[in-house]
């Protein structure tokens, strides 16, 4: 690597949506300067408390996290995932209603994910038990009867149903019901001490990467394929669809007030730091 070059690293998911937002940046498809971006991957609680410390230039972060870090990170204007009318869900080996999930114990990806902040709004606070459970294994310890219920995120959303489990309640389903926005899950932080003008420029070459993707959408799925556990190439670009969309290249007014909405709401209810003024670089 050459001397002059300014290292960016970045964390994100090996998940097939977070592959194809970041397809162009890490198969050199577009001139990036000075800058040499370096890919970090690791499930999205990892990355969560990887935020705490500074450690990666540019993050993909789950927006509940987002309070706790914001004096060392500022939050891009692209790289959101939105779940607009679907989302996590809980899910269990049979029918239950989300009355049932009070006292239960239920598996969750990690403390600080949105998922868990927005199970945490609908069935209120002290009234489950979690355990903490690596993502991609919440649907086999429901189904081994280790815990009552799963909290599931990213592919397995697809894929339950297919192992004989049923659906609790989606959590974005509810909250369009309560406030008439979609849920902010993740979205992409870069460290402020880059300063105003490598923060910029960075931004403007990972919105740049996402629009690559779908522009280029045939190459960018066939490359995300292979990070999509259990999916084949319909329900990877079913996936990618869902999750790398408009929102992703731009939150939109919509999609800011969504976070505003989120944060508020978590900070009136004692789970989150206040926010303050929430600025989305580029």
């Amino acid at each position: 690597m050459p001397d002059d070059k300014i290292v960016i690293r970045v964390g994100h998911s090996p998940d097939p949506d977070d592959a194809f937002m970041f397809y162009a940046l890490a198969r050199g498809k577009l001139d990036t300067g000075p800058y040499q971006f370096q890919h970090e991957m690791a499930d999205i609680e990892s990355l969560n408390r990887r935020a705490e410390s500074g450690e990666l230039e540019v993050s993909a972060i789950s927006l509940h996290q987002y309070p706790f870090i914001r004096d060392r990170y500022a939050l891009l204007g692209c790289g959101c995932s939105m779940g607009d009318g679907y989302g996590p869900m809980v899910i269990a080996r049979r029918r239950l209603s989300p009355e049932d999930l009070k006292g239960a114990m239920i598996a969750v990806p990690g403390e600080r994910t949105t998922a868990f902040l927005a199970l945490i709004l609908r069935l209120g606070r002290g009234t489950f038990r979690h355990r903490v459970v690596m993502f991609d294994e919440i649907p086999d310890a429901v189904l081994r009867g280790e815990v009552d219920a799963g909290l599931i995120i990213h592919e397995a959303q697809l894929t339950y149903a297919q192992q004989g489990l049923s659906k609790v309640v989606d959590l974005a389903e509810w909250w369009a019901g309560e406030t008439d926005l979609p849920l902010p899950l993740g979205g992409n932080v870069i460290r402020r001490d880059l300063g105003t003008q490598r923060m910029s420029d960075v931004a403007r070459l990972l919105r740049a990467s996402i629009e690559y993707g779908l522009t280029h959408r045939r190459e960018a799925i066939e490359y995300a394929r292979q990070f999509g556990r259990g999916l084949d190439g319909a329900l990877t670009d079913r996936f990618v669809e869902m999750y790398v969309n408009k929102w992703t290249v731009d939150y939109g007014d919509r999609g800011r007030a969504a976070v505003r909405a989120l944060l508020s709401r978590a900070n009136a209810d004692g789970l989150t730091p206040d926010v303050g003024e929430i600025e989305f670089v580029g």
